[in-house]
């Protein structure tokens, strides 16, 4: 079993940036592929980016592609997502989920794991 706690959101003008983490708990970090998934009031969940267990194969969402990075650190059992170029339509609460597979997955029901969610907010 994973538990997952995101940390690093916050409030920011547009334009900026934020790097959120997300802590993994237990001993088989690198087995889970990764994602970050986010949800604006009123609206569904959303994906951002997912990442393979080994962390060489990453794929984004058309929204964020050439502005988010994801990254993990399986000797620390960590995942992030840095946020570069922010834009108002970003502020939303964001989840790192946790999923049994080689590989990451578009879809919320495809994980096995999630956090509680941290909050991004981004002024115009």
């Amino acid at each position: 079993q994973v538990q997952l706690a995101e940390s690093g959101g916050g409030l920011v003008q547009a334009g900026g940036s934020l790097r959120l983490s997300c802590a993994a708990s237990g001993r088989t970090f690198s087995s889970y592929a990764l994602g970050w998934f986010r949800q604006a009031p009123g609206k569904e969940r959303e994906f951002v980016a997912h990442i393979r267990r080994s962390g060489d194969t990453t794929v984004y969402a058309d929204s964020v592609k050439g502005r988010f990075t994801i990254s993990r650190d399986n000797a620390k059992n960590a995942v992030y997502l840095q946020m570069n170029s922010l834009k108002p339509e970003d502020t939303a609460v964001y989840y790192c989920a946790a999923r049994m597979s080689d590989y990451g997955s578009r879809y919320p029901t495809n994980y096995d794991y999630w956090g509680q969610g941290t909050q991004v907010t981004v002024s115009s």
